[in-house]
């Protein structure tokens, strides 16, 4: 009897602690991001393998919407609300700005974080950039000193602030080291139509350019096509022509996402503006490797971009932003 009565509490005490067990189990962390694009355009791309990475490094749970078009974007981002998401990101840029900020609003209980032109909103809507200015004023520095022509190239999206200042970073970049540079630049009207980016840059090749900044998809095919040199955007984009990519400005989200997980479990999270995440100084911007281009690029310009890579990073040098639209010259 005191046998049975020993097993039977046995039992009591398993089934206990097995059922505080699951009701004690955390949820993994979840996040979601909607996409106006597809995950291989560069700027959604960068936001989409900083994910991954925390999936992979810290554990949470992922999800992601593509391609999403304006007439879906508010119900997407309300179905992921409403599932509960720990975090919500995105691109919110022209279609995505009004709906984003809606969303937010009904739900202040859920952390949303978007890139986009405009600023954050209490209490629970932040707000995020690709600030790499800085690195593109460092690609400019290598154009400006390689070109034979004194005749550079850009190819860019659309002329709103966050595009503009890396154009204007580019060639302020060039010209502070060669007054003589002239920089034709195109817009393509769009965020990826490699098409018409291509169409830019053999037009901008036929007029001069020797070196092109791709801030687009599309210019690298009419780079290898004419045998100029080119610099990528946003990610480290050698692999796509390592012929003719030098190098470029990359944008690593991966700070700004750990951040933003590490707030919203310290129960921290606050509407801000999350750009200085996205800055050299804190790990958001860099310049791409030179893949070999170490070899192929005179000594005292690769020199030269170190040091001046030092001084933004040390705080003694800093690069303007400028967002008013270019000229082209």
């Amino acid at each position: 009897m005191k046998m049975r009565k020993l097993a039977l509490c046995l039992l009591i005490a398993f089934l206990f602690t097995s059922f505080a067990g699951v009701v004690g189990a955390e949820e993994p962390f979840s996040v979601a991001a909607i996409f106006q694009t597809a995950i291989e355009e560069p700027w959604d791309g960068v936001i989409h393998q900083a994910c991954l990475k925390a999936e992979k490094e810290l554990g949470i749970k992922y999800e992601f919407a593509e391609k999403v078009s304006a007439a879906d974007f508010e119900k997407v981002l309300r179905e992921y609300a409403e599932r509960g998401f720990d975090l919500i990101v995105g691109d919110a840029f022209l279609a995505g700005e009004e709906p984003s900020r809606r969303v937010a609003k009904d739900y202040p209980e859920i952390a949303f974080a978007f890139g986009s032109e405009f600023g954050p909103v209490a209490p629970n809507y932040s707000v995020f950039d690709n600030w790499i200015h800085e690195p593109a004023f460092l690609c400019g520095i290598i154009a400006g000193r390689l070109t034979k022509t004194n005749v550079l190239g850009v190819v860019a999206a659309i002329p709103i602030g966050e595009v503009n200042r890396l154009v204007n970073a580019f060639k302020a970049g060039a010209l502070s080291v060669n007054p003589e540079i002239k920089t034709k630049i195109a817009y393509i009207g769009g965020w990826f139509d490699p098409p018409k980016a291509k169409e830019a840059a053999l037009a901008q090749i036929e007029g001069g350019a020797d070196l092109i900044y791709a801030e687009r998809f599309g210019v690298f095919e009419a780079c290898k096509e004419k045998g100029i040199l080119a610099f990528g955007n946003m990610s480290d984009q050698n692999e796509l022509a390592p012929e003719v990519v030098i190098t470029g400005p990359v944008w690593d989200m991966y700070p700004t996402i750990e951040f933003a997980i590490e707030m919203v479990k310290k129960d921290a999270w606050v509407s801000m503006d999350l750009g200085e995440w996205s800055m050299m100084a804190k790990g958001g911007a860099r310049l791409a490797p030179f893949h070999g281009f170490e070899q192929k690029l005179p000594a005292e310009v690769l020199q030269e971009v170190k040091d001046i890579q030092g001084k933004i990073l040390n705080g003694t040098s800093r690069v303007p932003v400028v967002e008013e639209p270019p000229v082209s010259d």
